[in-house]
């Protein structure tokens, strides 16, 4: 290659899908804060001495612990030459580990599996479902497991993705929503159908908002998928049983299938609160639905976010149009072997009588516990400042809060070019060391202005994010008010 040639890629010539996606939660803000960690780590003297990471639902980089049972299975799934001879594991876990290595080609994690899973973890999925929706059938064949979430709900779109008469395919989702599905709608040149959850009503999802949604796009695009994500993130809501009722029966008239983000479904706080799985409740009204259910070992109380276990089932899909995808998947060979035991520990954990039943009851109740005090710590403190307005954190692992920011504010923000939460969230972060994310990241009505922040941070370091928190507002306010 000549000294002169220039680069086979540029901007001009690769996906423009991707170059126009975006990711919040991952953006510029938390990239910063990246660079802030490491100019502390050079002996930098900032405004603070620590940068508090509320950005990303990351249980364990906030100090959140594994669960002895999950660790010590996974440990000895990768060393069972050692593990299986040490008198101190519990038999319960030897005994899982047995189970799950029998099930691995050669005996190892290390080899694949089938590209849908390994069948006796997918049959304790499928069991765990029966179990948690009061008996309603699952099939283990409609189960695949995934690496997270994520994976399924990209796989699945891009099966899906197939312009009809020269139009994209239409995707439903909740606004604010979850960055994945923003990002990946870009990525593969579908259509986001935007609907707004109602802030008024706990960010509950008012059926009148998807009429009105699903007509606005007529003729932009050929709606196909209804997202929803309960509990909610970034919202924190939680959807009830007949709000449930009130969307199967909404995609069932206008032929949608539903995309049931269920991966914070052990993350319960408010009281009077419950999860109700959108196939328990289509069971019950009787309605077969093409439902795509999702889960994740990221969340809940495990938070094994780094493992990428997690799982999709697939409820009443064409067995032609199953077997297509069974083949897409096919060429990503499979989910982390690891990945998948976890998921293993988590739908089918220690019984009553197990040897390692107490000690993991006692670290779940724990870990659930303490995120429920953080998550009404969340929401009164949050509340008690001027300009600031907040849902309850009923579930999940968030708050979406509604911030009021000085008119002169926003001039500022807009003669540096910035989005008025953007800017509100930049000034956060260098002068408080607190990370948080935009509203516009997520999508919020227009003239709103909202930040996404976790309530993950231990309880020591969270109680100093929010002393902060609320010195830094109250300086704003006061700085952009005179």
């Amino acid at each position: 290659m000549s000294e002169n040639s220039k680069p086979v890629l540029s901007l001009s010539n690769i996906n423009e899908n991707i170059v126009k996606m975006e990711y919040a939660v991952r953006g510029p803000i938390p990239a910063r804060a990246v660079e802030l960690i490491r100019e502390l780590k050079a002996g930098a003297q900032l405004p603070f001495t620590e940068v508090i990471r509320a950005n990303i639902g990351d249980c364990h980089m906030m100090g959140e612990k594994g669960i002895t049972f999950i660790r010590q299975v996974l440990s000895a799934c990768l060393h069972p030459e050692a593990a299986l001879n040490d008198p101190s594991l519990p038999e319960d876990v030897k005994e899982r580990v047995r189970t799950l290595l029998g099930a691995c080609g050669g005996g190892s994690v290390g080899s694949y599996s089938d590209s849908a899973g390994i069948e006796i973890i997918r049959r304790h999925v499928a069991e765990y479902i029966s179990e948690r929706d009061g008996g309603v059938p699952s099939d283990w064949q409609n189960v695949v497991l995934t690496s997270g979430a994520s994976e399924g709900v990209k796989a699945l779109f891009a099966l899906l993705n197939s312009p009809t008469d020269g139009i994209p395919t239409g995707i439903m989702v909740p606004i604010p929503q979850y960055p994945l599905y923003s990002a990946t709608i870009s990525e593969l040149g579908m259509h986001q159908i935007s609907y707004y959850l109602d802030e008024e009503n706990e960010w509950a999802l008012d059926i009148n908002e998807l009429d009105r949604a699903l007509r606005e796009a007529e003729g932009t695009c050929k709606p196909k998928v209804l997202v929803v994500i309960n509990p909610g993130n970034p919202t924190g809501s939680v959807l009830t049983k007949e709000n449930i009722a009130q969307i199967i029966k909404f995609a069932r008239a206008n032929n949608l299938l539903i995309v049931a983000d269920e991966v914070y479904q052990h993350n319960i706080w408010k009281e009077g609160a419950a999860f109700f799985s959108f196939k328990q409740v289509m069971a019950e009204l009787g309605v077969k639905l093409e439902l795509a259910s999702l889960m994740s070992a990221s969340k809940g109380y495990m938070g094994e976010c780094g493992i990428r276990g997690g799982y999709m089932e697939m409820e009443h899909f064409d067995p032609a149009v199953k077997a297509v995808f069974f083949k897409q998947i096919s060429a990503r060979l499979c989910s982390p072997v690891i990945g998948q035991c976890a998921i293993d520990c988590i739908v089918r954990p220690p019984r009553e009588g197990d040897p390692s039943y107490e000690l993991f009851q006692k670290e779940k109740t724990a870990v659930l516990a303490s995120l429920k005090g953080r998550a009404q710590l969340t929401t009164s403190t949050l509340n008690s400042l001027e300009g600031v307005r907040t849902n309850p954190v009923a579930g999940a692992m968030y708050s979406f809060p509604r911030i009021s920011i000085p008119e002169a504010a926003v001039r500022a923000a807009e003669a540096v070019g910035q989005k008025p939460d953007f800017f509100y969230v930049k000034a956060l972060l260098e002068e408080t060391g607190i990370c948080v994310v935009p509203g516009s990241g997520f999508g919020q009505i227009p003239g709103t202005w909202h930040f996404r922040t976790t309530i993950l941070p231990q309880p020591d370091t969270f109680a100093r994010m929010m002393d902060r928190f609320k010195a830094f507002h109250l300086g704003f306010l006061q700085k952009y008010q005179s």
